[in-house]
Order: structure tokens, then C-alpha cells, then sequence
């Protein structure tokens, strides 16, 4: 086993995979149909990609509230559900592993997905972002503070995207607690400002999180269930990294340990975050020791870094986005030390299958220069 590159290797942890290369979670918007339901399109994508030891879909959204951009494949719909089962049927035939990742933006989304009606958020603090609309980006604004019926609405989606999810065909389900999104909010105290139970305190603020996922763990096994942070995120999507923003992830990722999850999905930070007082420059080596169950890391790996950090202890599980975008097959390449495709920036969101579904794979790139 120790000839075997740490990538390579299987994992036989809470999660049985082949390898330890995960393809992360990436909004492509090609569900461009009127009921955002996954495609053929989408189904041949993911099979390209099946020899990942295990994908993690696109952000799905778990309500029409949770929606806040163009195209993306819902998860709370019948028809949806049944397109998803094309998806995962397709991987599963290449013997791979996927989980669905549940999605609500909360309040970087804009009022043109709600016919009229403002987004659902923590409290009303504008992010001073952009949403990506069906009329292009527009400003977002300043979203509705959530009651707290509509809290525990949200819950319910959530739990219900999981067992849609598992009625679909996938492995498991991630929770999109990350990246400026609804989850995210309720954690930082910059976009949080409530003063009930959710509000407040580190406690109250993590609260929601906890919620979901005792109310998904009653629907299917705690095994079943992946949670994505990203404790060092500061002046992206909205958020603001201050002193409080570390000790709020130190707390959830320490109670996480009461979970069986299957994995942590934690970012690196995402920009250069050195010079901000109170973060996190090194994300892996904080929060491999505090967490007991599978960790897996993201953000800016190649192959020579993510061979590294499972070397030395940090990380179980390497998360790749953008290159598997371009090389469906990295696994290969990555075993064979081959050079990979570019990214064409330009059609990571655009409808067709143009920079979507023909990157060359290694075996066509051999057998055209025999």
C-alpha cells in the first residue's frame, strides 16, 4: 500500500471508496428547462466522472425559496427525482458513488426567482453581492429576517431534499452550510443579528444546523450524511470574517463529533486571508486534531498537495473542483501522471454540452497520437 499514491489509496473508513479523490460540488446550470430537472446531459456528465471515489452533485435546492441562481436541478419536485435517478443509475453503472449536495442560498438570491417576494435570510442584511438571474446579474438586496415558522419550514426542507435524495438513487447527502449561503448566515454574527433562539450566542447561532441534522438523521442513517464549512471565508459571498467567526466553527466541528457522519467537508480559504485578524490560514491543520470522523479538504489541491496533506495526517479525503471540469478522468491522469486538460472559464454555466461533456479523456488523447 505504500507504493500506492495517497490519493490512490481506498478508504475504508465511515465511507467505503475507492480512492480518496472527491469531485466537489460545482453549479454548472445546465438544467435549463422550465422545471429545473435534471438531464441526459447532466446523467452523461457525472458517468464521465465516475471513477472520482466519490462526486458530490451540484448544489441542489431544497424549496423554490432556497433558488438563487439560473438552471440549477432542484430537489423538491417528483419530476426532479426522477431526473436525478437517470443521474445516479449512470454512476452506479460505472460503479461509482455520489451524494446529493442540499442547497439554500438564503439571501444571495434576488426577488426575480420569488415572483416579487424578497429572499429568506437570518436577518435583513443586504451581502452587497450579485445574483445571477434569468436577466443576468443583479444587485441583491436586502433580504427578509426569517420567523420562525419559516426556520423550522426550512428544516423540513432540508429533511426532505435528504429523503428525495435517497428516493433518487444517491449514496448519501451533503449539507451546503458553506460559502455566504443560508446555513453560513446563521453562523456569522455579521450576518446574524437575531436576538430570539437563533440568534446570539455561538450555541444559538449553530443551532439551525444541529436541527437539520437530527431531522434528517430520523429518515436515514447518520452515515448517510455529509456537512460542507468554510471557516476562513471573508469578503466572498457576502461574509465578513471578526473574532468570533473561528470560535463559532471551533464549537460546531466539536459537536459534529457527536454525529457518525459520513465525512467533513471543509475550504481552505478561498482568497489570501493572512493579513485579516482572528482567521484561519490553515484550515486541515486546525481541524484535524478537534475532529474524530472522516475529514475532507478542498480548495486549490493539485495532485502534488493533495498526496501531501493525506500523507501527513491532515485530511482523508481530497475535494477537486475546477479540474474536473476539464478532466472527467483525473483519477487516470493522476495515476498515470499525465498532463490535464485546461478550463474553459467561459462555459462553466452556459446550456450545451460545450465545456461541459467533451473534454477529451487520456484514453482518446493515447490512441490519437499512436
Amino acid at each position: 500500500m505504500q507504493n500506492i499514491k495517497p490519493l490512490l489509496r481506498p478508504l475504508n473508513k465511515s465511507l467505503d471508496l475507492s480512492n480518496r479523490i472527491v469531485m466537489a460540488p460545482m453549479t454548472r446550470s445546465r438544467a435549463d428547462n422550465d422545471g429545473n430537472v435534471p438531464t441526459d446531459l447532466m446523467a452523461e456528465y457525472y458517468k464521465q466522472r465516475s471513477s472520482a471515489g466519490l462526486i458530490i452533485s451540484e448544489g441542489s435546492p431544497i424549496s423554490p425559496k432556497a433558488v438563487g441562481y439560473i438552471n440549477v436541478p432542484g430537489i423538491y419536485t417528483q419530476a426532479q427525482v426522477e431526473g436525478w435517478k437517470k443521474i445516479t443509475k449512470a454512476v452506479h453503472e460505472k460503479n461509482g458513488k455520489i451524494f446529493l449536495q442540499l442547497w439554500h442560498v438564503g439571501r444571495i438570491s434576488h426577488p426575480d426567482f420569488h415572483n416579487g417576494d424578497l429572499p429568506l435570510a437570518p436577518s435583513a442584511i443586504n451581502p452587497n453581492e450579485k445574483s445571477y438571474t434569468p436577466e443576468g446579474f443583479k444587485d441583491t438586496v436586502t433580504p427578509k429576517k426569517m420567523t420562525i415558522d419559516e426556520i423550522k419550514s426550512t428544516i423540513e426542507d432540508f429533511k426532505n431534499g435528504a429523503v428525495n435524495a435517497i428516493n433518487a438513487g444517491f449514496d448519501g447527502v451533503e449539507i451546503h452550510a458553506s460559502n455566504g449561503y443560508l446555513l453560513h448566515q446563521f453562523f456569522s454574527s455579521t450576518s446574524n443579528k437575531r436576538t430570539d433562539e437563533y440568534g446570539g450566542s455561538i450555541e444559538n447561532r449553530a443551532k439551525i444546523l444541529f436541527e437539520i441534522i437530527d431531522a434528517i438523521k430520523k429518515e436515514i442513517p447518520e452515515q448517510k450524511i455529509g456537512v460542507r464549512l468554510n471557516p476562513s471565508l471573508h469578503g466572498i459571498f457576502g461574509m465578513t470574517l471578526n473574532e468570533d467567526t473561528i470560535p463559532t466553527f471551533d464549537y460546531i466541528i466539536n459537536q459534529l463529533n457527536n454525529y457518525d457522519l459520513a465525512y467533513l467537508h471543509l475550504s481552505e480559504p478561498f482568497n489570501d486571508v493572512s493579513d485579516i485578524p482572528n482567521a484561519e490560514t490553515e484550515i486541515a491543520k486546525r481541524y484535524r486534531p478537534i475532529y474524530r470522523g472522516t475529514l475532507m479538504i478542498n480548495a486549490h489541491f493539485d495532485q502534488e498537495s493533495g498526496n501531501k496533506v493525506i500523507e501527513e495526517g491532515d485530511a482523508d479525503l481530497v475535494a477537486y473542483g475546477k479540474l474536473y471540469i476539464s478532466n472527467p478522468d483525473l483519477v487516470e491522469r493522476f495515476e498515470n501522471d499525465a498532463p490535464l486538460n485546461d478550463y474553459d472559464i467561459d462555459t462553466f454555466y452556459t446550456p450545451g454540452p460545450k465545456g461541459y461533456t467533451d473534454y477529451p479523456l487520456l484514453e482518446e488523447e493515447l490512441n490519437t497520437n499512436k
